[in-house]
């Protein structure tokens, strides 16, 4: 049979002609991004250049240059391109769709039988061979283009001509490019003649953008109200002039001036008049002004919290807000103190909340405020919310009739002298009203009162008050009065420390018991809520007779109990918090330990509260006092040294720079400025490292802290820490080895530091005074360890005198505290009220002196070691 002839082999060829075709298209893609990547990437280039306004901002003759350089570069990429594209042939596609097949039937399809064609059985075989090839070729898909050009473009150039065009389509403009022509020969006319900029900023509050007037057409332009337009004139002047009706301006400057300035705040037109000239139809876009509304009627809490929810909104953003209310004098039932006029009262001004973070267009939110001490409270009044926003427009609501929410008083005697306290507040004509009344309540204060202070503290204020009625009641005088009415009402509603602490106790030992008995899950859960509620009333009335106490000792002078300890509630919560968790997991003994250790916080508390002994000391104790000692005199050393250092380099600072400043004295000078150059010690005259003479001739005092040479008193400071370090107790044991090795150490270093002060290096005597304290630090840590390990192993009944004694020197929680200066700041070494804040500061200025280059550089890296360092 005779072979297949072309025609035959095309046939053959239509089942696969929409992958061909496709094939195809790809390779002619393929092609010409291969060949004209270069000339893109050029063109890219200059593009992003001419975009982002390059040719304004360099000299013509920089901007010829790079023009003549874009030529050559064009020419010479389009030549490659002519010298690359070839446009793929249709059998250049055949091989390429034929070559992703398995066994490449279309090659098979376009073969012919030479051999056996006149075999029948041959024909047959070759008959099944190219259908088979057929059906093969039937699933052919599109061969995909390959458009990589990476070995052609080992930078990446293509990509960051991309990038650039991309940064011109965003900050740039397509109106810049038309003004290289101005640069050609011929267009320098035009480049001289009157041009002009314009720019629409939009008020900061909208968040708009600037628009930038050159790049906008005439027609329609939108802006809200209250942008600022600022147009310049450059040539000659009157060759461009304005002519504006959008700002309303009643003195309107020359229509040539070079600069101007208006605010839009109508509709109108903006016209640039002359060569060149542009103008605008102006639409100003208003500012609506904020809405603001309560959504429910306020709801209070048992403490008299109150809660006010609301919405606002605004176009642009709820600036703030503010909540006004006003007292219902018509709605006020007039009983009682409430008869007479009342006196004169300030509307009640509350700031409303807004989000911090977030969208202020459109917010809920929640006032949360306690009113119950305000003389309105549980009286009618009037509330008006308010809103502001950024263009300083207002909106207030109708009044809202409702009744400021307080605390309620479920104790009779609490809730009459609450009821007192109102009308007191009211006005003070009801003063001898009011006094005779609580005295006929106070009648029997047996039966009302369950302690006797409290009825002797409702006698004070009626004496206060008769005593007030005869000589009048000033405006001090009656606030004085409603805070102790207030007081009192809380301790007879609340109870007292006592009466807080057995509700606690009670609390405690229900919850044990619940422990031990196996209560469910429930009631351990509602025990345990009980607990928490008694231990926060208990420390709440902890904290109110704290604050009473030092009120009373501030007004009678008496001395502060240095002993007296403040805690907040976060050590007890983390404990009841494992409690309550280990009572979940089912550990029910751990948790009872646990809840043990609450109770001897708790008792420890207490007893803190008690006891104002003060005892002797251990010898533990008294070497750490000796030790935070000699720290706290090294830390005015080093001070004193760090001071000198910078008078080398700064004179002028003899003065004192701040009031932050050491003193030269060191330690005995802070918050003070320094001597001059005529004061004691260092730089009045002496050279360093040598004594000062007094003025018999002698020598002065070398012991720490006299006003010897500061290389004199290293020495003397050196030898009170070797006596020091003879007395240390706790030889033999691990912790005493290493106090006495870290004083080792620090002895080293003030011997160093004494050393390099004879030579006047100050930067290594002041390097050499920080590894002291710091090995100081770590002996006074050693030693603290030393002595809790001692008080761990001590026998029960022995050393109870001296248990007594650290007894007085304990917190609430039962911690060590005091001399040791290991245990927060309220050891010696806090050496202000706030040490961390003065840490904090010193740092400060320690960086900012650092980055002044007008400084030596010797200082300035002295300074910086001491950042690595600390």
């Amino acid at each position: 049979m005779a072979s297949f002839s072309r025609h035959d082999a095309d046939r053959s060829l239509r089942a696969v002609r929409w992958p061909l075709r496709l094939t195809r298209l790809g390779m002619i893609a393929e092609a010409f991004v291969q060949s004209l990547w270069p000339l893109m990437t050029v063109c890219l280039f200059v593009l992003a250049a001419l975009m982002l306004g390059l040719q304004d901002t360099v000299a013509i003759e920089v901007v010829w240059g790079l023009a003549v350089l874009a030529g050559i570069s064009a020419l010479t990429t389009l030549g490659y391109a002519f010298m690359r594209f070839r446009l793929p042939t249709r059998d250049q596609a055949i091989a390429r769709l034929d070559a992703s097949l398995p066994g490449r039937p279309l090659q098979a399809l376009l073969d012919t039988q030479t051999i056996g064609a006149a075999d029948a059985a041959s024909t047959a075989v070759w008959r099944a061979h190219q259908a088979r090839m057929a059906a093969r070729a039937a699933e052919a898909e599109p061969v995909p283009a390959d458009l990589r050009v990476a070995y052609r473009d080992p930078y990446a150039l293509r990509y960051l001509a991309v990038l650039l065009f991309g940064i011109a389509l965003l900050f740039g403009s397509i109106w810049r490019v038309g003004s290289v022509t101005d640069m050609t020969p011929g267009g320098g006319g035009l480049a001289a003649g009157p041009v002009w900029e314009g720019w629409a900023e939009s008020p900061r509050y909208t968040g708009r953008p600037t628009i930038y007037l050159n790049d906008i057409p005439e027609g329609a332009l939108r802006v809200p109200v209250g942008s600022l337009i600022t147009l310049r004139l450059y040539g000659e002047v009157g060759a461009l002039t304005l002519s504006e009706t959008v700002s309303g301006r009643t003195e309107v400057p020359p229509a040539s001036d070079p600069a101007q300035d208006f605010t839009v705040v109508q509709d109108g037109t903006v016209a640039i008049n002359g060569p060149g000239g542009r103008s605008w139809q102006v639409e100003v876009i208003p500012d609506s002004p904020p809405q603001i509304a309560v959504l429910e009627d306020p709801s209070a809490s048992a403490l008299g919290e109150t809660t006010l929810p609301f919405e606002a909104r605004d176009d642009y953003g709820v600036e703030a807000g503010e909540a006004r209310f006003t007292l219902d004098l018509a709605a006020v039932t007039r009983h009682h103190g409430l008869t007479i006029a009342p006196e004169t009262r300030p509307d009640l001004i509350v700031p409303l909340p807004t989000p911090i973070a977030g969208d202020r267009r459109a917010f809920e939110e929640n006032l949360i405020e306690d009113f119950s001490e305000h003389p309105w409270a549980n009286l009618p009044v009037f509330v008006r919310l308010s809103a502001l926003d950024g263009a300083e427009q207002t909106y207030e609501t109708e009044p809202r009739a409702m009744v400021l929410p307080g605390r309620r008083f479920f104790d009779p005697v609490a809730a009459a002298v609450i009821e007192q306290r109102r009308d007191l507040l009211w006005s003070r004509e009801n003063n001898k009203r009011i006094s005779q009344i609580l005295r006929a309540a106070a009648y029997l204060p047996e039966e009302l009162f369950r302690k006797q202070t409290d009825a002797l503290r409702l006698r004070k204020v009626i004496r206060q008050l008769e005593t007030f009625a005869k000589y009048g009641l000033s405006d001090d005088m009656q606030e004085d009065l409603a805070q102790e009415m207030w007081d009192l009402a809380i301790i007879l509603e609340e109870g007292d420390l006592a009466d807080a602490a057995e509700r606690m106790r009670r609390a405690q030992e229900r919850l044990n018991e619940a422990i031990r008995n196996g209560a469910s899950d429930e009631e351990i859960a509602e025990l345990m809520q009980e607990l928490r509620r008694a231990t926060d009333d208990y420390l709440q009335q902890m904290m109110r007779q704290a604050e009473r106490q030092r009120q009373q000792n501030d007004e009678n002078g008496g001395p502060q109990n240095e002993n007296t300890m403040t805690m907040t509630q976060d050590d007890l919560q983390r404990m009841m918090d494992r409690i309550q968790e280990l009572m979940e997991q089912g550990r029910m003994a751990e948790a009872q330990q646990a809840l043990q250790e609450l109770q001897q916080m708790m008792e420890n508390m207490r007893v803190t509260q008690g006891q104002q002994g003060q005892g002797g000391q251990s010898p533990g104790e008294q070497a750490m006092e000796g030790l935070s000692e000699t720290l706290r005199e090294q830390q005015g050393l080093s001070d004193q040294a760090f001071r000198d250092l910078q008078e080398q380099f700064n004179p002028g600072a003899q003065a004192g720079e701040s009031q932050g400043n050491e003193g030269r004295n060191g330690g005995q000078g802070r918050g003070q400025s320094h001597e001059g150059q005529s004061g004691q010690g260092e730089g009045g005259g002496e050279q360093q490292g040598q004594p000062q003479e007094r003025g018999d001739g002698s020598a002065g005092d070398p012991r720490p802290g006299s006003e010897g040479s500061i290389a004199d008193r290293q020495q003397a400071l050196r030898d009170e820490l070797r006596r020091q370090q003879g007395n240390l107790p706790g030889a033999g044991t691990p912790e005493g080895d290493a106090a006495r090795d870290a004083l080792d150490r620090a002895g080293r270093a003030m011997e160093g530091a004494e050393d390099a002060l004879r030579d006047n290096d100050l930067a290594e005597a002041i390097d050499n005074q920080g590894q002291a304290m710091e090995a100081l630090r770590e002996g006074m840590r050693a030693l603290g360890d030393m002595m809790a390990q001692q008080q761990q192993n001590q026998q029960p009944g022995q050393g109870t005198q001296q248990s007594d004694r650290r007894a007085d020197n304990r917190d609430p929680l039962g911690r060590e505290s005091g001399n040791s200066g290991a245990d927060g700041d309220t050891g010696p070494l806090a050496l202000n009220d706030d040490a961390y804040g003065r840490a904090r500061e010193l740092l400060d200025e320690i960086r900012r002196r650092s980055g002044e280059t007008a400084r030596p550089e010797e200082e300035r890296n002295y300074l910086k070691r001491l950042l690595d360092r600390f």
